[in-house]
């Protein structure tokens, strides 16, 4: 098993370019189930989640080839195929997206219920609910979902507790793509990555209206064709590279940004007292004259709000900000098992129901750690950056569900930071 080992204090310069957007390739794969035709996804992240969805693909008789460069060649070739086994659901939660698009244009899809994440039970009613709203017919037994009929626009609500629901906005709107006529999409989820998705599949033919707003209206067509698409840039990768540079207080430049896509979490970042200079696709952070953070609070939300998936990072970086700040968990409240291992390392946080309340530190020291999922991962090799002496992470393998070849783009901008396997 594989850790990363980082030696702390040394100084970063350089620019980092950002990969393909994780959350929103996943999205777009699953999507091949609906094509008739070849699909060429350029700036393709080589992920584990990636590899993983494309395993569960094959099993649904969906082909791939990898080129140079990020190039992913996709195309449905047996479309009589429609059970998702649990040895490969299992693996991540988002491979519940091939749901939809199965059904819709398979006439019958039958997926097991799928993994879990260690920071809290994520539940897929929504999803179920969204596509009952389409005329399935859902039966619930021995850990799988079937689900069968045929697709039927109407209207759908797809609000819950915690909000919008990204992954359950993807499902619904691709099973109405292929409807019989209009779908109405309310409290759809507004985050970019549904946004390509609708921009995906209007490219190849569908329907779509209303993208990045909470109501999308769907025109069901027959049929989609094969297209050519690149991958928009992941902000969470960028706001993660971001957030080690502020810590580093060093010149980096985060290329191939959108940082559109990362408005709240820029704002947050200069009420602590950072500086940058942005431009269309890229972020530069200015090294500070005085390197120590103001404490700031921040609350997670749907976006445009502050982005759960770098709530870890974000801790991070306060924990040797001054002052006393205090991190709130709307979307996932008990997502902060990285808590525990960023206190390994000195730092000073303790929880109060869904909140983290950070007493800054000036200094972090390195230390064993374990990572626990894919964000907290990031947060520790961050602390690892600007703790003294050498922190090793482990478990590994998370990180590498969402970060292409993280060590090698650290070290790249000169972070001493090595993977080491064990064997």
């Amino acid at each position: 098993m594989d850790r990363i080992r980082i030696r702390g204090g040394r100084g970063l310069r350089g620019s980092v370019r950002v990969s393909g957007s994780k959350n929103g390739a996943l999205p777009i794969l699953a999507a091949a189930l609906l094509v008739d035709g070849p699909i060429r996804l350029r700036n393709m992240p080589r992920l584990t989640d990636v590899e993983n969805l494309l395993r569960i693909l094959g099993r649904l008789g969906v082909w791939h080839q990898w080129g140079e460069d990020g190039t992913l060649d996709l195309e449905a070739k047996d479309k009589t195929l429609y059970v998702a086994p649990y040895d490969l659901v299992r693996t991540m939660r988002a491979s519940f997206l091939v749901l939809g698009p199965l059904w819709a244009r398979r006439g019958v899809a039958r997926v097991s219920y799928p993994g879990g994440c260690v920071f809290g039970h994520r539940p897929v009613d929504l999803h179920l609910k969204g596509l009952q709203q389409l005329a399935g017919k859902i039966e619930v037994a021995d850990g799988y979902v079937t689900i069968s009929g045929t697709p039927q626009g109407g209207a759908v609500f797809l609000g819950g507790n915690m909000g919008s629901t990204v992954l359950g906005t993807a499902n619904v709107l691709m099973a109405a793509a292929l409807a019989k006529g209009t779908t109405y999409i309310e409290s759809a989820a507004m985050e970019p990555e549904i946004e390509d998705l609708c921009n995906f599949l209007n490219a190849c033919g569908a329907r779509i209206s209303g993208i990045g707003s909470h109501l999308l209206v769907v025109e069901g067509v027959d049929t989609l064709r094969g297209c050519e698409w690149s991958m928009i840039p992941d902000r969470i990768e960028a706001g993660t590279f971001l957030c080690g540079a502020i810590m580093m207080n060093s010149d980096v430049v985060v290329q191939d940004c959108n940082p559109m896509h990362l408005l709240a979490v820029l704002d947050r970042l200069k009420a602590a007292g950072a500086e940058f200079e942005v431009g269309k696709d890229f972020i530069r952070n200015v090294p500070m004259a005085n390197p120590r953070l103001r404490a700031v609070d921040v609350t997670t939300m749907a976006y445009p709000g502050f982005p759960t998936d770098l709530q870890a990072q974000f801790m991070a970086l306060m924990a040797r900000a001054d002052g006393v700040s205090v991190i709130t968990e709307k979307i996932y409240p008990e997502r902060f098992i990285h808590a525990a291992e960023l206190q390994r390392l000195g730092a000073r946080i303790r929880r109060e129901g869904p909140s983290a309340i950070i007493e800054g530190t000036e200094e972090l020291r390195g230390a064993p750690v374990m990572a626990s999922d894919l964000r907290a991962s990031a947060s520790l090799v961050l602390a690892g950056l600007v703790a003294r002496g050498a922190t090793d992470v482990r478990r590994v393998y998370h990180i590498d569900r969402g970060y292409e070849r993280i060590e090698q783009k650290l070290h790249g901008i000169g972070a001493d930071i090595e993977r080491i396997s064990e064997g």
